[in-house]
Protein backbone atom coordinates (compact mmCIF):
# COMPACT_ATOMS: atom_id res chain seq x y z
CA UNK A 1 0.00 0.00 0.00
CA UNK A 2 1.41 3.58 -1.37
CA UNK A 3 1.56 5.48 2.31
CA UNK A 4 0.23 9.58 1.36
CA UNK A 5 2.59 12.23 2.45
CA UNK A 6 1.61 15.81 3.00
CA UNK A 7 3.97 17.45 0.62
CA UNK A 8 5.99 20.77 1.79
CA UNK A 9 7.11 24.23 -0.21
CA UNK A 10 9.60 25.58 2.16
CA UNK A 11 11.73 29.01 0.91
CA UNK A 12 15.15 29.74 2.41
CA UNK A 13 15.58 33.42 2.61
CA UNK A 14 19.33 32.98 3.90
CA UNK A 15 20.86 36.24 4.49
CA UNK A 16 17.72 38.39 2.19
CA UNK A 17 15.11 40.34 3.49
CA UNK A 18 14.18 43.07 5.38
CA UNK A 19 11.28 44.96 7.13
CA UNK A 20 10.15 45.76 3.34
CA UNK A 21 10.17 42.06 2.41
CA UNK A 22 7.35 41.19 4.70
CA UNK A 23 4.91 42.27 2.32
CA UNK A 24 6.15 39.25 -0.07
CA UNK A 25 4.99 37.06 3.21
CA UNK A 26 1.72 38.01 3.43
CA UNK A 27 1.25 37.43 0.04
CA UNK A 28 2.40 34.32 -0.18
CA UNK A 29 0.34 33.69 2.85
CA UNK A 30 -2.96 35.21 0.86
CA UNK A 31 -2.37 32.99 -1.68
CA UNK A 32 -1.49 30.10 0.67
CA UNK A 33 -5.29 28.49 0.42
CA UNK A 34 -4.88 27.95 -3.39
CA UNK A 35 -2.05 25.52 -2.00
CA UNK A 36 -4.51 23.01 -0.68
CA UNK A 37 -2.19 19.71 -1.47
CA UNK A 38 1.02 21.13 0.84
CA UNK A 39 2.30 22.69 3.66
CA UNK A 40 3.86 26.00 2.82
CA UNK A 41 6.72 27.45 4.89
CA UNK A 42 8.57 30.46 4.66
CA UNK A 43 12.29 30.68 6.74
CA UNK A 44 13.49 34.55 6.85
CA UNK A 45 16.51 35.80 8.65
CA UNK A 46 16.21 35.92 12.76
CA UNK A 47 15.83 39.55 12.03
CA UNK A 48 12.35 39.12 10.91
CA UNK A 49 11.33 35.90 12.36
CA UNK A 50 8.27 37.52 15.08
CA UNK A 51 6.99 40.11 12.63
CA UNK A 52 6.58 36.68 9.42
CA UNK A 53 4.44 35.18 11.66
CA UNK A 54 2.53 37.97 12.29
CA UNK A 55 2.60 38.94 8.32
CA UNK A 56 1.72 34.76 8.03
CA UNK A 57 -1.27 35.31 10.07
CA UNK A 58 -1.59 31.19 10.68
CA UNK A 59 -2.08 30.64 6.89
CA UNK A 60 1.77 29.30 6.40
CA UNK A 61 4.65 28.48 9.00
CA UNK A 62 7.35 30.30 9.76
CA UNK A 63 10.72 28.88 10.62
CA UNK A 64 14.22 29.07 11.13
CA UNK A 65 17.49 28.91 9.30
CA UNK A 66 19.85 27.73 12.22
CA UNK A 67 20.23 27.56 15.53
CA UNK A 68 22.39 26.27 19.08
CA UNK A 69 22.53 23.11 20.48
CA UNK A 70 22.31 24.70 23.89
CA UNK A 71 19.22 26.56 24.97
CA UNK A 72 20.68 29.37 26.59
CA UNK A 73 23.96 31.26 27.41
CA UNK A 74 27.36 32.81 26.62
CA UNK A 75 26.87 32.66 22.98
CA UNK A 76 27.21 36.03 21.01
CA UNK A 77 25.17 36.02 18.42
CA UNK A 78 23.89 33.03 18.31
CA UNK A 79 20.18 31.87 18.94
CA UNK A 80 18.76 29.17 20.54
CA UNK A 81 15.78 26.76 19.17
CA UNK A 82 14.14 27.91 22.37
CA UNK A 83 14.06 31.54 21.00
CA UNK A 84 12.63 30.56 17.45
CA UNK A 85 9.77 28.80 18.77
CA UNK A 86 9.46 32.18 21.57
CA UNK A 87 9.35 34.22 18.28
CA UNK A 88 6.32 32.18 17.11
CA UNK A 89 9.12 30.10 14.47
CA UNK A 90 7.78 26.22 14.29
CA UNK A 91 10.47 24.85 12.19
CA UNK A 92 14.32 25.39 11.61
CA UNK A 93 17.01 24.49 9.37
CA UNK A 94 20.34 22.50 10.29
CA UNK A 95 22.85 21.34 8.15
CA UNK A 96 22.39 23.63 5.26
CA UNK A 97 25.30 23.02 3.10
CA UNK A 98 26.55 26.75 3.90
CA UNK A 99 26.57 26.41 6.87
CA UNK A 100 28.59 23.39 6.76
CA UNK A 101 31.06 24.88 4.52
CA UNK A 102 31.01 28.72 5.90
CA UNK A 103 31.40 27.47 9.53
CA UNK A 104 32.61 24.23 9.34
CA UNK A 105 29.83 22.83 10.81
CA UNK A 106 29.92 18.56 11.43
CA UNK A 107 27.47 15.83 11.11
CA UNK A 108 27.80 15.77 14.99
CA UNK A 109 26.87 19.54 15.07
CA UNK A 110 23.86 19.32 12.81
CA UNK A 111 22.83 16.29 15.18
CA UNK A 112 23.31 18.60 18.14
CA UNK A 113 20.99 20.90 16.55
CA UNK A 114 18.42 18.57 15.28
CA UNK A 115 17.85 17.60 18.84
CA UNK A 116 17.84 21.43 20.30
CA UNK A 117 14.55 21.83 17.89
CA UNK A 118 12.91 18.92 19.06
CA UNK A 119 13.49 19.83 22.51
CA UNK A 120 12.08 22.80 21.96
CA UNK A 121 9.18 21.81 20.04
CA UNK A 122 10.50 22.83 16.47
CA UNK A 123 9.99 20.82 13.38
CA UNK A 124 14.09 19.84 12.34
CA UNK A 125 14.78 19.89 8.76
CA UNK A 126 18.07 18.26 8.31
CA UNK A 127 19.76 19.09 5.17
CA UNK A 128 22.26 16.82 3.52
CA UNK A 129 23.93 17.19 -0.05
CA UNK A 130 27.29 16.62 -1.71
CA UNK A 131 29.79 18.36 -3.57
CA UNK A 132 30.80 18.93 -7.08
CA UNK A 133 34.21 16.74 -6.74
CA UNK A 134 32.19 14.24 -4.60
CA UNK A 135 30.06 13.76 -7.49
CA UNK A 136 32.32 13.70 -9.98
CA UNK A 137 33.87 10.83 -7.67
CA UNK A 138 31.25 8.84 -7.76
CA UNK A 139 30.74 9.51 -3.47
CA UNK A 140 27.06 11.15 -4.00
CA UNK A 141 25.29 7.87 -1.72
CA UNK A 142 27.95 7.26 0.42
CA UNK A 143 28.36 11.27 1.65
CA UNK A 144 24.73 11.35 1.81
CA UNK A 145 24.36 8.20 3.78
CA UNK A 146 26.82 9.14 6.28
CA UNK A 147 25.44 12.45 6.50
CA UNK A 148 21.80 11.23 6.84
CA UNK A 149 23.23 8.80 9.75
CA UNK A 150 25.25 10.68 11.97
CA UNK A 151 22.92 13.90 11.83
CA UNK A 152 19.38 12.37 12.43
CA UNK A 153 18.88 13.45 15.93
CA UNK A 154 17.63 11.14 18.59
CA UNK A 155 13.41 11.16 19.27
CA UNK A 156 13.00 11.69 15.10
CA UNK A 157 9.72 11.61 14.15
CA UNK A 158 7.53 11.87 10.61
CA UNK A 159 6.24 14.78 12.49
CA UNK A 160 9.19 16.20 14.11
CA UNK A 161 11.63 15.37 11.03
CA UNK A 162 11.88 16.42 7.17
CA UNK A 163 15.18 15.87 5.87
CA UNK A 164 16.23 17.74 2.68
CA UNK A 165 18.30 16.58 0.12
CA UNK A 166 20.16 19.72 -1.28
CA UNK A 167 23.19 18.41 -4.39
CA UNK A 168 25.78 21.56 -3.15
CA UNK A 169 26.71 21.65 -6.77
CA UNK A 170 23.27 22.82 -7.97
CA UNK A 171 22.13 25.33 -5.21
CA UNK A 172 22.56 28.93 -7.06
CA UNK A 173 24.30 27.40 -9.92
CA UNK A 174 21.48 27.17 -12.01
CA UNK A 175 22.27 23.71 -12.43
CA UNK A 176 19.71 20.91 -11.59
CA UNK A 177 19.87 17.06 -11.04
CA UNK A 178 18.18 15.08 -14.03
CA UNK A 179 15.18 13.92 -12.82
CA UNK A 180 16.36 10.55 -13.12
CA UNK A 181 19.45 11.58 -10.57
CA UNK A 182 17.22 12.95 -8.15
CA UNK A 183 14.80 9.61 -8.02
CA UNK A 184 18.36 7.90 -7.19
CA UNK A 185 19.48 9.90 -4.14
CA UNK A 186 15.60 10.46 -2.54
CA UNK A 187 14.85 6.60 -3.09
CA UNK A 188 18.13 5.69 -1.58
CA UNK A 189 17.64 8.17 1.47
CA UNK A 190 13.95 6.73 1.65
CA UNK A 191 15.34 3.19 2.47
CA UNK A 192 18.39 5.09 4.43
CA UNK A 193 15.46 6.34 6.59
CA UNK A 194 13.47 2.57 6.45
CA UNK A 195 16.74 1.54 7.84
CA UNK A 196 17.31 3.79 10.84
CA UNK A 197 13.91 4.96 11.74
CA UNK A 198 11.59 1.86 11.78
CA UNK A 199 8.77 3.36 12.44
CA UNK A 200 8.68 6.62 10.56
CA UNK A 201 11.24 6.37 7.78
CA UNK A 202 8.45 5.34 5.25
CA UNK A 203 6.66 8.72 5.69
CA UNK A 204 9.33 10.79 6.70
CA UNK A 205 9.27 14.03 3.82
CA UNK A 206 12.22 14.67 1.53
CA UNK A 207 12.25 17.57 0.00
CA UNK A 208 14.92 18.37 -2.76
CA UNK A 209 16.54 21.76 -2.95
CA UNK A 210 19.00 23.17 -5.69
CA UNK A 211 18.26 25.29 -8.35
CA UNK A 212 14.10 24.44 -7.81
CA UNK A 213 12.05 27.00 -9.80
CA UNK A 214 8.61 27.63 -11.45
CA UNK A 215 10.26 26.41 -14.76
CA UNK A 216 11.42 23.20 -13.32
CA UNK A 217 9.23 22.38 -10.42
CA UNK A 218 6.59 20.20 -11.78
CA UNK A 219 9.07 17.74 -13.10
CA UNK A 220 10.88 17.85 -10.34
CA UNK A 221 8.15 17.46 -7.70
CA UNK A 222 6.74 14.17 -9.54
CA UNK A 223 9.83 12.45 -9.06
CA UNK A 224 9.01 9.22 -7.20
CA UNK A 225 10.17 10.16 -2.51
CA UNK A 226 10.35 13.91 -3.62
CA UNK A 227 7.73 15.17 -0.98
CA UNK A 228 8.54 19.03 -1.54
CA UNK A 229 11.30 21.33 -2.61
CA UNK A 230 13.16 23.63 0.26
CA UNK A 231 13.65 26.88 -2.22
CA UNK A 232 16.58 29.45 -2.24
CA UNK A 233 16.83 32.53 -4.22
CA UNK A 234 13.12 31.67 -5.90
CA UNK A 235 11.28 32.23 -2.61
CA UNK A 236 12.32 35.82 -2.13
CA UNK A 237 9.19 36.79 -4.07
CA UNK A 238 5.71 35.95 -3.55
CA UNK A 239 5.36 35.39 -7.70
CA UNK A 240 8.32 32.82 -8.11
CA UNK A 241 7.73 31.19 -5.23
CA UNK A 242 3.79 30.46 -5.73
CA UNK A 243 4.89 29.59 -9.46
CA UNK A 244 6.79 26.69 -7.61
CA UNK A 245 4.46 25.90 -5.00
CA UNK A 246 1.62 25.96 -7.06
CA UNK A 247 2.24 22.63 -8.79
CA UNK A 248 0.27 21.49 -5.28
CA UNK A 249 -2.62 23.18 -5.91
Amino acid sequence: MTVKIRPLAAGNWKMNGVTASLAEIAAIAESAAGIGGADVLICPPATLIAQAVAAAAGRIAIGGQDCHAKASGAHTGDISAEQLRDAGAGFVLVGHSERRADHGESDAVVRAKAEAALRAGLVAVVCVGETNLQREAGQTLAVVGGQLSASLPHGATAQNLVVAYEPVWAIGTGLTPTPEDVAEVHGFIRRELVDLLPEAGAVVRILYGGSVKPSNAAELMAVENVNGALVGGASLTAKDFLGIASVYE
